[in-house]
């Protein structure tokens, strides 16, 4: 398995937060689950690393046998999410268990070209993009909110749709995380890692432009908050100010999906459309695909054809 560099890099790095004296013995082969399941899974690879990692210092705590095959057993996996129940929401208790099923999945074929067994319910669905017509009148929503109402709006919406951010990357964005390299070139946003330049939509470089200057080294959205992220960060705002009716109620997750389904509608590479959004490969985009318009007979003819000699 060839794993890009930058994948390869954290999960080579990865290490619990205050991690107990078993990591060392385990962490070898945590990272081996990732890196053999990484590209199988439509998981984020931190998100991937720190739920298996739970998972192995849990088994390893239990007794039993040091061995990914052991841990991920469905009745193991039952018996850690339960015990995970108490401090986390049940929601989240489903997602644990989810993950680290389709890792199993993904392990066993990795390992012996099993077969993932039959599932006996639909694949969860990605976040439902916005229309193009949805996404214009709620930014000019936005743009018409008071003060810093308007803002943290923008902002949003600027650098969710506008650059693919998770919404950890949109509380962690600061004005100085987007310049130009150079006069007139496109803004680009450096303060989230990827594998190639994360380069703003032109229909979203005006507005980011003018609220990076704005904010200087401050927040982007809700710069006056007392943390740097919290889960409801996003969602309590979007509680809060909810466009008029018939307008949909603003989505960190529906506005990255609509900018990646906007760059896969363009037919723009799908493995430098995954490098863009921090994506492990581009499988992940499958997901997605069903969102994206077919092309007309007219273009598919054109690109099947390519250029003249």
């Amino acid at each position: 398995m060839v794993l890009d560099p930058e994948t390869s890099a954290k999960i080579t790095h990865y290490r619990p937060r205050n991690p107990p004296a078993a990591w060392g013995e385990v962490a070898p082969l945590v990272r081996s689950v990732v890196a053999a399941t990484v590209t199988a899974v439509p998981y984020d690879v931190e998100r991937l690393l720190h739920i298996t990692g739970r998972l192995a210092l849990w088994a390893e705590a239990a007794g039993l046998e040091r061995d990914p095959d052991a841990w991920l057993r469905n009745e193991v996996i039952d018996a850690f999410v339960l015990s995970l129940a108490a401090g986390i929401e049940a929601s989240t208790v489903r997602t644990y268990r989810t993950w680290l099923l389709r890792v199993r999945d993904a392990l066993a074929f990795s390992k012996r070209g099993e077969a993932a067994p039959a599932r006996l319910h639909a694949n969860a669905n990605p976040h439902q993009p916005y229309t193009q017509a949805e996404l214009a009148r709620l930014r000019h929503w936005a743009a018409h909110l008071p003060r810093q109402q308007r803002t943290d709006g923008l902002a949003l919406l600027g650098l969710a749709a506008g650059c693919g951010l998770t919404p950890r990357e949109v509380a962690g964005s600061r004005g100085g995380d987007l310049a130009r390299p150079r006069p007139g070139g496109p803004l680009l946003h450096t303060g989230a890692s990827r594998l190639v330049p994360l380069v703003a939509r032109a229909v979203w470089d005006p507005v980011l432009d003018e609220l990076a200057r704005a904010a200087g080294n401050s927040y982007l959205f809700r710069p006056r908050r007392s943390v740097a992220y919290a889960k409801n960060l996003i969602g309590s705002w979007s509680l809060l100010h909810r466009p008029p009716h018939p307008l949909p109620a603003v989505s960190a997750g529906r506005l990255r999906a609509t900018w990646i389904v906007e760059l896969m509608a363009a037919r723009i590479d799908h493995d430098l459309i995954a490098k863009a959004a921090g994506l492990a490969s581009a499988a992940s985009l499958s997901r997605y695909q069903h969102h994206v318009p077919p092309l007309d007979d007219a273009t598919a003819m054109r690109l099947l054809r390519g250029p003249d000699p």
